[in-house]
């Protein structure tokens, strides 16, 4: 089971839009909180056309942001650390993320997560953003598992193409980020309110899938689990 990361396990866009609008000012872009909610996308750098920001100017506008988000120190969401640790013992997990290396390993060193993946997927690591199913295709590749053996859990419309277009079921998750509308109407597999529902609905699922097969106590391991999480997961599409 594949996760991003900011506004799917961590509580970050706070942080985000504090950095965003302290970095706009700094290069003296008038940008409001109403403008970024309009145009985010988990791809900086269509906000930065969005926001009419030169090319050349780029690195300097990174820079920026990660010199104000720095100043703010997000946390968690809710029931996040608790459904991580309760799945990490059925299946294997992975994390595929937007966010730079360095900022995305400080905080799973600080949250004390950083060994519940098997494998984490930054933005250096794949020359493709989001929605390309370059990021996903990274993580199974170095997980060397199937398309159809996994699923990911994500917040936004992009995090729903970029799973469907690697192979992979996909689930949504209303987080603290303004793309709910948009997430819904990208018509994931399933959609959660919070991240806490995660454990529950996968056990349903399998619950269900179980009674139909009637695989009783035949042995699954961690991949077999999610496989049969995915089947389940077909009958809601």
């Amino acid at each position: 089971m594949l996760f991003d990361w900011d506004g799917t396990l961590l509580n970050s866009y706070r942080a985000d839009a504090y950095a965003y609008r302290r970095m706009f000012r700094a290069l003296g872009i008038g940008w409001t909180l109403q403008d970024l909610e309009r145009h985010y996308t988990p791809d900086w750098y269509q906000v930065f056309r969005a926001a009419g920001l030169p090319r050349a100017r780029w690195e300097e506008a990174n820079r920026l942001w990660r010199r104000f988000y720095r100043q703010r120190r997000p946390q968690l969401l809710p029931g996040a650390r608790r459904v991580l640790r309760r799945l990490a013992g059925f299946y294997v997990l992975g994390l595929v993320t937007s966010g730079d290396r360095r900022r995305v390993q400080r905080q799973l060193r600080g949250f004390a997560l950083g060994r519940l993946f098997e494998a984490c997927v930054f933005h250096e690591d794949s020359p493709a953003r989001k929605p390309h199913p370059g990021p996903l295709r990274v993580a199974l590749q170095r997980l060397r598992l199937a398309p159809a053996t996994c699923a990911y859990v994500g917040d936004a419309p992009e995090d729903v193409e970029m799973a469907r277009r690697a192979g992979l079921r996909v689930i949504g998750v209303l987080g603290p980020y303004p793309t709910h509308q948009r997430l819904k109407a990208a018509c994931p597999d399933a959609l959660l309110d919070s991240i806490e529902e995660l454990p529950g609905v996968i056990s349903a699922l399998q619950e269900a899938r179980t009674r139909v097969e009637r695989v009783g106590g035949r042995h699954r391991d961690r991949t077999g689990n999610l496989r049969v999480a995915n089947a389940a997961l077909s009958q809601l599409s």
